[in-house]
């Protein structure tokens, strides 16, 4: 299932904007006020207060929202522990399977089905594991919760609009600890926004239809920016005096600059795109140039490592090697990161909360310190740097 939610949190497009209800407090004066301001949109107070009947606090939501260490390994691992022999075998066979629903994706989606199916694979092992999470319970928790509100209180309104159709049951519709439901995971805001009935059978069932499931993913991968038949993902091979201060999402350059430096494509050739060059672990380890639609993941999920390995994923779903992995340097622990990170804010830099993860705030900021120290700058932390700041 998701490790971490989905962080387009769309508000509902129809009616006027919606009083902010206050996180915190009593639970139940909460939820109160959640009602008052269902009404004051429309909502009748029969339907307001039937949605609300069953809704409990969740601690296993709170504990799983602060439980999120896996994203602390390093790309190479976290890659290793989520792409098995058996998830690439199963991938395949599913893209027999339903070909001819990823035939139709790609047609009117633009979205290839190497990308579908690694969403598919990591959120829900292809379905099997979807969560049981009260959805519920969960997004009124987070919504309770001062850590996120703004992320998870529009979810809530969107799961009433939901159940006002007939498509969400406040005491059955399960799903993950951050509110997402079906086979690739989707909030429901994301629902009401994109939801397909692919299937045909007149309703959006994301958690038992596979061709609705997907065909809703690729809609949405669309709405969030996905260009039709570009790449998003190539590894590459790269010289050994090459600038490393130019890798990293913030540098952009032309294929045909990069190819001047002397960046090589491991297969096929560099599409004609702009492109970043990243390096996950550093120089020593694998590279990739990373194509415009690479960026769409993150509106998916904002963990670089999460997102590096679901986009290395669909490029194996579709005949990519595997990546060499190098001979990295070894990184640092997740109390080493959390002092590195530390040590970075007090030096000015932006990277977000100190929780010992590498993501692209860090990485910048390691690249930073690692240029004005003479450092090869290509945004892999190690102890000497700690040791030098």
């Amino acid at each position: 299932m998701r490790f971490s939610l989905l962080l387009a949190a769309l508000v509902l497009s129809a009616g006027p904007a919606l009083a902010q209800t206050p996180c915190g407090g009593s639970f139940s004066g909460f939820v109160t006020d959640l009602k008052k301001e269902a009404i004051s949109q429309g909502y009748t107070k029969k339907t307001v207060d039937n949605f609300f009947a069953s809704v409990r606090q969740d601690p296993r939501t709170l504990k799983a929202d602060r439980a999120q260490g896996v994203f602390q390994m390093p790309f190479v691992d976290f890659s290793r522990r989520l792409i098995s022999q058996n998830r690439i075998d199963m991938g395949r066979r599913k893209a027999q399977q339903y070909a001819s629903t990823f035939d139709a994706i790609e047609r009117k989606y633009g979205v290839s089905r190497g990308v579908l199916l690694a969403f598919w694979a990591f959120e829900t092992d292809y379905g099997a594991f979807q969560g049981d999470y009260n959805t519920l319970n969960s997004l009124v928790t987070l919504a309770h919760d001062c850590r996120r509100p703004h992320l998870f209180r529009p979810q809530v309104f969107a799961a009433l609009e939901l159940y006002s159709r007939g498509d969400f049951s406040p005491t059955k519709t399960t799903g993950a600890w951050a509110g997402e439901i079906g086979m690739v995971q989707m909030l429901p805001a994301d629902i009401i926004e994109n939801g397909v009935d692919a299937d045909g059978d007149g309703k959006v069932r994301l958690k038992t239809s596979a061709q609705d499931a997907l065909t809703s993913g690729g809609k949405m991968l669309q709405h969030l920016g996905w260009k039709a038949g570009q790449p998003w993902l190539q590894e590459v091979v790269v010289p050994q005096n090459m600038d490393w201060s130019l890798s990293g999402l913030e540098t952009i350059k032309s294929t045909r600059d990069w190819a001047r430096l002397g960046i090589k494509p491991r297969q096929g050739s560099l599409a004609n795109l702009p492109a970043s060059l990243i390096l996950p672990q550093g120089r020593k380890g694998p590279a990739f140039l990373a194509y415009p639609n690479f960026r769409v993941y993150f509106e998916w999920n904002q963990s670089f490592v999460y997102v590096t390995t679901a986009a290395y994923f669909a490029t194996r779903l579709e005949g990519a090697k595997p990546y060499i992995a190098g001979n990295p340097d070894p990184g640092l622990s997740g109390n080493q990161m959390k002092s590195l990170q530390r040590k970075l804010q007090n030096r000015g830099h932006n990277v977000g909360k100190i929780d010992g993860i590498l993501g692209k705030n860090t990485r910048a900021a390691v690249q930073a310190e690692q240029k004005r120290l003479g450092l090869p700058a290509d945004a892999w932390p190690t102890t000497e740097l700690l040791n030098k700041l």
